[in-house]
């Protein structure tokens, strides 16, 4: 083969890539898709922004949404031991989320989720999506994820499934907000509706508690001004 044809993997994907195979080797996903109406997000998210005192993005009410849901599904922010017969709730909720930063994909990782609100979220949500872009993040940076968000709404994916990183329980991958036809009580409306997908490590939780976690997200995304208190 022409040399010009090998690209070298740079330390990053070296590293990425040996966590996905890691991953997909050991960890039993299962799979759940929900669609999510954001019509009242896209609504009163710029309002949200004004009363905080701070631009919070989409990406950000999905990822207080998803740690104020762990707070009442626990499990999802546990772990396997070493021996496989226990799981380990971590004492802490860490949520990451994954960046395509020039070096490679990375997923810095908001900590102590459990102790902030929505401003405080967007506010360091943006400093690490700064040090990701500017190559900037530590070691620290990547470390006590329980669950990851990921999303390629900016492409025009509807939706797909992702692999979870080997330390978190799940990951959520979010498509782009659509336009939809809705039945509603006077006939039809139009909403705006996103596909939210999960895939989660069945050894930990099962279908039913991953549901009930999953709807939770939903809901919380559906009245977002829960999410403003």
């Amino acid at each position: 083969m022409p040399e010009h044809n090998r690209l070298p993997l740079t330390r990053i994907q070296k590293l990425i890539g040996a966590y996905m195979h890691q991953s997909k080797r050991t960890k039993p996903s299962a799979y759940l898709r929900m669609r999510a109406d954001l019509t009242e997000l896209v609504a009163v998210r710029k309002r949200c922004c004004r009363t905080a005192g701070v631009r919070a993005t989409t990406n950000d009410f999905f990822i207080y949404a998803i740690a104020r849901a762990v707070k009442e599904f626990p499990l999802v922010a546990a772990s396997m031991d070493a021996s496989g017969a226990h799981r380990v709730i971590a004492e802490h909720i860490g949520i990451g989320f994954a960046v395509a930063a020039p070096q490679g994909l990375v997923v810095p990782v908001l900590k102590e989720m459990e102790h902030k609100n929505l401003a405080q979220t967007a506010i360091e949500s943006e400093e690490l999506l700064k040090k990701a872009r500017s190559g900037k993040l530590l070691p620290d940076d990547f470390d006590g994820a329980s669950m990851v968000l990921t999303g390629l709404g900016m492409y025009g994916i509807e939706s797909f499934y992702a692999i979870s990183p080997p330390s978190a329980t799940g990951i959520i991958s979010i498509g782009t907000i659509e336009e939809a036809v809705m039945p509603a009580a006077d006939g039809v409306q139009i909403r705006k509706m996103m596909y939210v997908a999960m895939a989660f490590d069945q050894r930990v939780v099962d279908e039913f508690y991953a549901a009930g976690f999953l709807r939770k997200v939903v809901d919380l995304l559906q009245n977002p001004t829960e999410l403003t208190h």
